[in-house]
């Protein structure tokens, strides 16, 4: 009897603490009844349904001279349907629940060739700081990695980052965590993930300034016993940058120069390790519906262990072997609005070992989410 009577005088308790301030739910705990979050009344707070759809083709034909890539035509289609929850809390917080899936079919392929990978993750957002957890679509990134830590076919096949996205954003700039963790361990696959981390400080005047830097390790371990242990690998880039935007004191869109010293450090543990720097040089500029974008690369090769490990390691272009390399893309937009991003690009890559090659691509980019927005949609790459 004692013990039943603890029990009741638990409940009357708990009762009295919950039941005064509303019933229980999705909110503020503390039941005093102030404004500002900390003592609110508990207020249910009904989810909203989301969905979103997001559309990707892309014609992609290299014409390239086998030096440090094959010649080939890249065309397919991805499509990405997500739904999910969201909440907004009173004190301005968000939360978004999805989950989803992208289809990935190479046109010309058979369901042999389809990939599909799983959309799943949980977004917070709250003045300025966003997190997310889970499957996480690159879409959500401020801005895209450099071509020298992503490379365009990485963007078509990969749509989704698989650990964690953190940001932080305001007039000032922005800084953005991502964990990617690519490689579950397994007997015949080894453990592959990587980090990188990219930031930018803003300040506008007659001219937009900007000074930041992006790094990355990349991190290529052991298979799972008992297969033999085959070494460890690591892809590490630190590249500090300038740059100077002239847009917001003329009448262009853009006219952006940009200039970055990168370091790397390449290392196939127990067995050899490289350390590459180089300069690397950006322009870019873009008048309502043209543009051009030019980039030139001087000094080491900053993928040394490409050959041993491929895309494994280094998911940048594979053109940043050369120890020279100029790229200009010259591109049109044939439509660009909040829900649509149509372009055409004639890209020129120039390296000493092969000279002038060539790649035309044509890539849309529909997103079903735009429609409630107003500005515009943001491509695939940053142009």
């Amino acid at each position: 009897m004692k013990r039943v009577r603890l029990l009741i005088l638990s409940w009357l308790v708990v009762g009295a603490m919950y039941g005064a301030g509303g019933s229980y739910g999705v909110g503020d705990r503390n039941g005093a009844g102030d404004s500002n979050g900390v003592g609110d009344s508990v207020k249910v707070v009904k989810p909203k349904f989301l969905y979103d759809v997001d559309f990707l083709t892309y014609f992609d034909n290299r014409e390239y001279k086998k030096v440090y890539q094959e010649p080939q035509t890249i065309f397919g289609f991805r499509l990405s349907p997500e739904i999910g929850l969201g909440i907004v809390e009173r004190n301005g917080v968000s939360h978004k629940l999805m989950a989803g899936v992208s289809y990935l079919q190479p046109l010309g392929g058979n369901w042999k060739d389809v990939k599909l990978s799983a959309t799943a993750y949980y977004q917070l957002r709250y003045k300025g700081i966003t997190m997310n957890l889970g499957a996480v679509p690159y879409k959500y990134f401020i801005r895209q990695l450099p071509d020298f830590m992503r490379y365009d076919s990485v963007a078509y096949y990969h749509p989704n980052i698989q650990g964690a996205l953190m940001q932080y954003e305001s007039k000032w700039g922005f800084v953005e965590f991502m964990c990617d963790w690519w490689g579950m361990q397994r007997v015949d696959q080894r453990e592959m993930f990587r980090l990188t981390m990219d930031g930018e400080f803003r300040y506008t005047g007659l001219f937009r300034y900007m000074i930041g830097g992006v790094a990355q390790m990349g991190h290529k371990a052991n298979k799972k016993s008992p297969s033999p242990r085959e070494g460890v690998a690591d892809d590490i880039y630190v590249s500090p940058n300038i740059g100077l935007d002239f847009a917001p004191a003329i009448p262009l869109d853009t006219l952006c120069l940009r200039a970055s010293y990168i370091y790397g450090l390449q290392q196939f543990r127990h067995h050899e390790k490289h350390q590459p720097q180089g300069l690397m040089l950006e322009f870019m500029i873009r008048w309502k519906m043209l543009g051009a974008k030019n980039t030139f690369y001087y000094g080491d090769n900053l993928m040394p262990l490409y050959g041993l490990f491929g895309c494994d390691l280094n998911q940048g272009d594979p053109f940043y072997q050369a120890k020279l390399y100029n790229r200009t893309d010259i591109y049109v937009y044939l439509y660009n609005n909040s829900f649509i991003n149509c372009y055409f690009s004639w890209n020129m890559h120039y390296i000493r070992e092969s000279g002038l090659q060539h790649q035309q691509q044509l890539i849309l980019l529909f997103s079903l989410d735009g429609l409630k927005k107003a500005e515009r949609l943001r491509g695939l790459f940053e142009k």
